[in-house]
């Protein structure tokens, strides 16, 4: 049987792939812009038929049929490896959203030996190259992995996917897909950063001071990371590399302002490499068939070992809250859970490990409510809840928009003082005052 003889024997209606699924069953929905579309409004339908169907999803950048049509949770039950706005939006209507700590980097081998066994994957790819291979798209982190322990593998091909060139564990083979379903061909989630405030232009001018030519980049989610990396773009600095866990689309403003040269990295000269991609077309455009880009699994790009064979590692991700001790939340309010580890602690163990390196933690110092009411983000102690994402002992340098602190290596009371240094100005005395009663202060303390 040639390619496409294969391909046509296996070629079905959504409604006819998902059949497959019974009640019980643990499925995998694709992760970030490869989660399924067509698949899952498919699946939605059968919902009076099925019971207790634990579906596994990660950064879900779209609204989902089978949460909306199963508000309680009884037929679809959510379980997230990284929660995205969308899956806050389920929480809200009432609706479990089950999260999974993870460190992104050892995702792969918690799929492969821990996870309940995988029934059906569910993935979407790009059409079929000419050599038999579907391409995962610009989301290669553990998608070879969901593969390989998947009973049955369904692919959605999707020609809005772009073509992401390897690195390795990129692609999966036709001989090793049971179903393909030809979708509607919707373009990927748009995801922009919000414009740079002041506060994201100081962050960013602190930290362009700590980077010099020649050194790794990588960029956190959110907008201040993004914007540094746009200050980046403006810089005079140049022959920096680029390895990270996402992609974002200040790396090809980087890139075409001529920075990106990647001729000093420690592995992959000259490629940008990364694990997966959110953005905006621009960036979809730029990742599609080109060879200056790797991608590759996250325990090959956040493992920090290697991650940290760059030398001059930087590494630039942001936080919640972080109190006088240096333990950094970056992904719950309290017991409201809000995102996820992600690769951040990944990082910031390589920026450490990596010749040269920093690692940095950013944050507006507070949020300014509607009457001016200040919340400050650097506290006394984390919110009751609140989770650790980096200890204490790991995390270093924490910069807001009134100055960084490096906190290898300092006591206790050295980081209050540090802390509060660059915490808001309306909020330092409160927190001089936590800091006595906690029993990290010293009388000879200097507040600026």
């Amino acid at each position: 049987m040639n390619l496409m003889e294969e391909y046509k024997s296996k070629l079905v209606s959504a409604d006819k792939a998902v059949k497959v699924i019974k009640s019980g069953d643990w499925i995998d929905y694709g992760e970030f812009c490869g989660q399924v579309r067509d698949l899952d409004r498919a699946l939605a339908k059968r919902k009076d038929e099925l019971k207790d169907v634990k579906i596994w999803s990660t950064v879900n950048p779209y609204p989902t049929a089978v949460n909306a049509v199963d508000p309680t949770g009884e037929s679809f039950v959510w379980h997230s490896w990284h929660m995205s706005g969308a899956d806050r939006a389920i929480a809200k209507t009432g609706k479990p959203v089950y999260y999974s700590p993870i460190k992104y980097s050892e995702l792969p081998r918690y799929i492969r030996e821990r996870i309940e066994p995988l029934d059906v994957a569910m993935i979407q790819v790009t059409p079929m190259n000419r050599h038999g291979f579907f391409n995962f798209g610009p989301q290669c982190s553990f998608t070879r992995a969901v593969c390989d322990r998947a009973k049955v593998v369904i692919v959605e091909v999707n020609q809005e996917q772009p073509r992401c060139l390897g690195g390795y564990e990129e692609a999966i083979h036709i001989s090793e897909v049971d179903y393909i379903v030809e979708g509607s061909n919707q373009p990927l989630a748009i995801v922009p950063s919000p414009p740079a405030t002041n506060v994201d232009k100081k962050v960013a001018e602190l930290i362009l001071d700590e980077i010099s030519d020649g050194c790794c980049i990588q960029l956190g989610i959110g907008g201040m990371p993004n914007a540094i990396g746009m200050a980046i773009a403006e810089s005079d600095l140049k022959d920096l590399g680029c390895h990270t866990e996402m992609l974002v689309d200040a790396y090809v403003y980087m890139h075409e302002a001529g920075k990106m040269t990647g001729k000093y990295k420690g592995i992959d000269p000259g490629k940008m490499v990364y694990t997966f991609a959110l953005g905006t077309q621009i960036l979809y455009d730029f990742i599609d068939d080109n060879p200056k880009c790797a991608t590759y699994p996250v325990n090959y790009t956040n493992k920090p070992s290697v991650a940290a064979m760059n030398d001059q590692l930087i590494t630039i991700n942001n936080a919640i809250e972080v109190d006088l001790y240096g333990q950094v939340n970056s992904e719950s309010s309290g017991t409201r859970h809000i995102s996820g580890t992600g690769g951040q602690l990944d990082y910031v163990l390589a920026g450490w490990e990596s010749r040269g390196g920093k690692s940095f933690i950013c944050m507006p110092s507070a949020n300014i409510g509607k009457n001016n009411e200040i919340k400050t983000r650097i506290v006394s102690t984390l919110t009751p809840g609140g989770i650790v994402t980096d200890p204490r002992s790991v995390a270093d340098y924490i910069v807001t928009e009134y100055g960084k602190y490096a906190m290898k290596g300092m006591s206790v009371w050295q980081r209050a003082e540090g802390l509060i240094n660059i915490a808001h100005p309306s909020v330092r005395d409160d927190l001089v005052k936590a800091a006595e009663a906690q029993g990290i202060w010293r009388k000879s303390h200097k507040i600026q």
